[in-house]
């Protein structure tokens, strides 16, 4: 089923190039140049996804995405990131204000609407009824029907992604979980997509649980494991 796209990138023929393959996939675009336009779109349109540069000629992609994470209607809007900037800072930065996925210029056309479905596939299935289970792990306690996290009690504020980054985990405590099989299950990804992405989420993740991140380990040149040895 197709979704509606909010594309934010102000060089035109980029822009047109990204929604014609968007459109030949089902899907319904709408394009923005400027990020006080976007802000006004998304308001607008309510988009399912938004494609969003991060170099822009007004407000910035990254004060963009950080200004949609704090507006409750808008916090669970995936974003994908869209930019000409390859380093780790230029991530890590992206990913710490809520992006769900990050794609570095020149990117081929197929390959970004193999993420965009990927994306748009979790977000729909983070929206399904909520039944699950609740996991009460030393001082990590997640709420999955409540969509909730507290470490010793006090609700930590995670995004859709981190939650199901960490409940991947604690369902499969005390197994190894490779990088490779994180990015397929939790990001749906099957290709070979840079595996920093994950241990910049994991690093973000146990930033957020404070005194509960020692659950998820590193086992080093492998993946993470959540410990299954904690206890009250």
């Amino acid at each position: 089923m197709g979704a509606r796209i909010l594309v934010v990138e102000d060089e035109i023929d980029l822009a047109d190039l990204v929604a014609f393959n968007l459109r030949q996939a089902g899907h319904e675009v709408i394009t923005a140049g400027k990020g006080s336009t976007a802000l006004a779109e998304v308001q607008r349109s309510r988009p399912d996804l938004v494609l969003l540069d991060v170099m822009l000629p007004d407000i910035s992609g990254i004060e963009v995405c950080r200004r949609l994470r704090r507006d409750a209607a808008t916090a669970n809007l995936p974003v994908l990131m869209l930019t000409a900037k390859g380093s780790e800072v230029d991530r890590v930065v992206g990913f710490e204000v809520g992006a769900d996925d990050y794609v570095v210029k020149p990117f081929s056309p197929r390959e970004l609407v193999l993420r965009v479905e990927a994306i748009l596939r979790r977000a729909r299935g983070e929206q399904a009824p909520n039944q699950g289970q609740v996991l009460a792990l030393g001082r990590l306690l997640i709420d999955e029907p409540a969509h909730r996290v507290l470490v010793d009690g006090e609700e930590i504020p995670l995004t859709a992604l981190e939650f199901r980054l960490l409940l991947d985990l604690a369902t499969r405590r005390g197994r190894v979980q490779s990088r490779d099989a994180l990015l397929e299950r939790v990001w749906g990804y099957s290709m070979g997509t840079e595996t920093r992405t994950v241990d910049t989420h994991v690093k973000r993740l146990r930033e957020k649980l404070g005194a509960a991140s020692e659950s998820i380990e590193t086992v080093r040149g492998v993946g993470y494991r959540m410990r299954d040895d904690l206890s009250r």
